[in-house]
């Protein structure tokens, strides 16, 4: 993922954490937080609840690849402005194990709930 789509500071981390929407799924965690910046940063996480270093490496690597290509279809509108967002992706103990396909699933689950993606219409 390219630095200018990532939240890298851990403040950053601790206001999203702090101000955020979350929206949950049993394999990962999504909290949402809109910024003027009009671009969309995520930062991701897993706890020791996901596993050894091993496991959360692997669950950390997943979540990166699986919102690599959704990036650039994301926007965060509110009423007719269009502004950004910072997002958190927070592996869960069953993410390592789960393979890329049902990962990018869980994500488009989240995603959609909080109003990010809309899957493309086919008239």
């Amino acid at each position: 993922m390219q630095r200018k789509f990532r939240l890298t500071r851990s403040e950053e981390f601790k206001r999203v954490r702090r101000s955020g929407k979350s929206y949950a799924h049993p394999l990962v965690v999504l909290i949402v937080e809109k910024n003027e910046q009009g671009s969309v940063r995520v930062g991701v996480a897993a706890g020791r609840a996901a596993g050894s270093a091993v496991r959360r490496n692997r669950a950390k690597r997943l979540l990166r690849e699986a919102i690599r290509p959704l990036l650039p279809s994301l926007d965060f509108q509110h009423g007719s402005e269009k502004t950004g967002a910072n997002l958190i992706l927070i592996a869960r103990s069953g993410l390592a194990s789960a393979t890329l396909e049902e990962t990018r699933r869980a994500l488009l689950n989240l995603l959609q709930r909080a109003q990010l993606y809309a899957p493309p219409s086919s008239v």
